[in-house]
């Protein structure tokens, strides 16, 4: 029987009780209002002379941490600045994100966030998470123990093997699942005391970090095979245990991880992969609204990957799906419109030694090819999408050689950070006089061209996981399906207006993500309850209920208890 529905992120204006008194609500960041405790308050909660005499509404705090944070120019002073205003006050943290999610956004995750974790160890003030780490093995529930939190609805996880573009940052990765938490948080209305950024340690192999002294992770080589899985087990049997109906997400493992690791647990518990699932549900929503701007159907694209690794892959399936549910095909039949460019050049069928096992479905039967140019000329795509780590990859001669073929090329240089573009918004309108629908990972500024201004589309992730995040958790889903993220994608490619694909943008403004959250969350929850996977009992008003799930940063009247 379905339980009924018990899930309800609280947004009262009901007065709180609160046991500290004087500086030890002070010093605690979820309870802390700083100089917008009333003058009641202060007496009753022993605060009295503890702060200024004036008491501010948030208005006032937040055009007072504006006022500081418009003095920073360099991008990491910002975020430094950011966290630790969360560490004194985490609701005035997320209201100052949510009425500047545009400008923040690339602070607090991509492309700030990669510099952030490279220096991790050296910006370290306050834990934000938990680290999980060989040492704890056998007593991982104890340690989880630990978190004070009785009710967790989300973990973020990785082993930080694989950040972003920028490789094995070992416990520094702890700020990609901090980031991705905020974005759930601001983009959806996750709860932040509710979700539990962890970090894996299992070791690295970045020789830079064994050899720095300010380096806080385990300086030991990455353990790999069964030693590695055993733990993995470990934790999410005493994660689930703790907290039964917590969703899990894999963040940021290296390919010869990420897969296994999805699909070891993928039909066990509440889990995904953003990297995976996520990178490919907003490739595919962009792809559909870029065959919008040409008036065609994705069936009628040639499709070149440049990078074959978690992205990459997860992308092309999603992409297939997508071609399959348009023309009715089969997966095999939708994926001889994909050809996949690794190292070694074209993956295919003839290639000396193994295949890796995610690239077998793609590998192609013809001859190989070396270089991005030369499979470009032979194939001739409509569709260029890098998610190879690689920066410059996509060079002018490669981009003039696919217009020469195509006169509108869709060209997505998906890999993070900035730096690890495959090319510029810039050089891709600039080499196709304006004709390219561009898209990127990270943000890239207006370009004008030939009198005509256009505003690339980031193709970010943001846009996907929070919306089938606070789905999952709203409808009390079993399980995390594909077929969750394919109706995830379709629902944000229709959300982009007329107006936005004449500028060329193929995403919608950033700035609704809480209303593109909304109706990815309704989706989400609708599949759910029609597949019969979701265990609370399906509500009169879906969105309505998916609403008044978000919770919205506000002070809450204190009382003493």
């Amino acid at each position: 029987m379905l339980q009924k529905i018990e899930f309800q992120l609280p947004n009262s204006t009901d007065p709180l009780p609160v046991k500290g008194r004087g500086l030890t609500i002070l010093n605690d960041p979820w309870l802390n209002k700083g100089t917008s405790f009333t003058p009641e308050e202060r007496i009753a909660l022993g605060l009295s002379g503890l702060l200024p005499p004036h008491s501010a509404d948030m208005g006032e705090q937040v055009m007072r941490v504006m006022e500081n944070y418009a003095r920073l120019t360099d991008p990491l002073d910002k975020y430094t600045f950011l966290i630790s205003l969360a560490d004194r006050n985490v609701t005035l943290f997320y209201r100052v994100l949510m009425n500047n999610l545009q400008e923040m956004t690339p602070i607090m995750y991509t492309p700030t966030v990669g510099y952030a974790c490279q220096k991790f160890g050296h910006l370290y003030r306050k834990n934000r998470g938990m680290y999980i780490s060989l040492r704890h093995k056998g007593r991982i529930a104890q340690v989880l123990s630990n978190w004070p939190s009785e009710e967790v609805d989300i973990i973020v996880i990785s082993d930080g093997s694989r950040i972003l573009g920028l490789g094995d940052l070992g416990a520094n990765g702890m700020g990609i699942p901090i980031g991705k938490l905020v974005l759930y948080v601001v983009g959806a209305g996750l709860h932040p005391d509710r979700t539990l950024p962890i970090l894996l340690d299992v070791g690295t192999d970045n020789e830079e970090l064994l050899n720095d002294p300010l380096y806080l992770g385990c300086t030991h080589r990455r353990v790999h095979g069964e030693e590695f899985y055993e733990i993995v087990d470990e934790f999410v049997n005493a994660a689930t245990e703790r907290w039964p109906n917590v969703l899990i997400q894999w963040d940021d493992f290296t390919n010869d991880k990420a897969f296994p690791l999805l699909n070891r647990y993928r039909d066990e518990v509440l889990c995904f992969n953003d990297d995976i699932q996520g990178t490919g549900a907003v490739a595919l929503a962009g792809l559909i609204a870029a065959t919008r701007i040409r008036d065609e159907h994705l069936s009628d694209q040639r499709i070149v990957f440049c990078g074959a690794g978690s992205a990459a892959v997860g992308i092309a399936d999603m992409i297939c799906a997508g071609i399959a549910d348009e023309h009715s095909l089969t997966q095999e039949e939708a994926r001889k419109l994909v050809w996949m460019v690794d190292s070694k050049g074209l993956v295919t069928t003839t290639r000396d030694g193994e295949l890796q096992s995610h690239k077998v479905p793609y590998a192609r039967d013809e001859e190989p090819a070396d270089t991005l140019l030369e499979i470009v000329r032979r194939v001739k795509p409509t569709v260029l999408i890098g998610a190879s780590g690689q920066p410059r990859t996509f060079t002018e001669p490669v981009v003039k050689a696919m217009q020469a073929e195509c006169e509108q090329p869709i060209v997505f240089a998906l890999s993070n950070p900035t730096s690890k573009a495959e090319c510029t918004a810039e050089e891709a309108y600039r080499w196709t006089g304006g004709k390219a629908i561009f898209a990127s990972g990270s943000p890239f500024p207006p370009v004008r061209v030939e009198g005509r201004i256009f505003v690339p589309g980031q193709g970010n992730n943001m846009f996907i996981f929070p919306g089938v995040g606070l789905g999952a958790v709203a409808c009390g889903a079993d399980r995390v399906t594909d077929e969750m993220f394919f109706t995830a994608a379709k629902t944000l490619a229709h959300i982009v207006t007329e107006d936005e694909l004449r500028a060329g943008t193929i995403y919608p403004d950033l700035g609704k993500i809480r209303q593109i959250s909304l109706a990815i969350a309704s989706a989400v929850c609708l599949l759910a309850w029609e597949q019969g996977l979701a265990r609370y009992a399906e509500p009169d008003d879906i969105r309505e209920y998916v609403r008044s799930c978000m919770y919205h940063p506000g002070y809450r009247p204190y009382v003493a208890a």
